[in-house]
């Protein structure tokens, strides 16, 4: 079985990282585009946009306001990084803002720059730093209580602990690793 949720939020670098032909139409598919520097080409991405639109995939640009508004972009991803209020000057108001964070300090910065989601890391271990911290289920639910569940869980979510994910009151959850390692694998948990 599998934690269902409402929400399951892909991040990607590169358009080619996700097929959009597994993915079916139900609105619970968002995908962020973070790329530190835009690989695709842009036709390329509009292609990818406008996919992603005729499947009712939302669809997100991190940290680059003028691809965003290029591509019609459901809206802005604010990387932990970004300390930028700019997005609250220049962005029509049916345009979302989510951010990610890492600590208490992010979380209400990202709350400041008008975030309607945050995407919270470390949830589990993660392979790639194991000596890093990481909160935990408990931690976790805690967490989310003082926040009012407006936190989306990432970091070492993958196919062993899915079903972990029923044990936090959220309604969704980001994945960045296991759509580069394992895309077939985790795609057909979730589709």
């Amino acid at each position: 079985m599998f934690a269902l949720k409402n929400k399951y939020f892909l991040i990607i670098e590169r358009i080619k990282d996700i097929n959009l032909s597994n993915i079916k139409k139900n609105n619970k598919f968002i995908i962020i585009y973070r790329s530190s520097k835009i690989r695709d080409e842009l036709d390329k991405l509009i292609k990818f946009r406008k996919e992603c639109y005729r499947k009712k995939i939302r669809f997100y640009v991190a940290n680059h306001f003028k691809l965003c508004i290029k591509l019609k972009a459901d809206g802005i991803y604010l990387s932990s990084y970004n300390k930028s209020f700019r997005p609250l000057n220049i962005i029509k108001t049916n345009f979302d803002i989510i951010g990610s964070a890492h600590d208490f300090k992010e979380i209400f910065e990202k709350r400041r720059q008008g975030c309607k989601l945050i995407i919270f890391s470390k949830l589990f271990k993660v392979n790639y730093d194991p000596t890093s911290a990481s909160l935990g289920l408990i931690k976790y639910n805690k967490l989310l209580n003082h926040f009012k569940k407006k936190l989306i869980p990432l970091g070492g979510i993958n196919c062993q602990n899915l079903n972990k994910l029923k044990l936090i009151d959220v309604e969704g959850f980001a994945l960045l690793s296991e759509v580069k390692k394992k895309p077939a694998k985790i795609f057909s948990r979730l589709f």
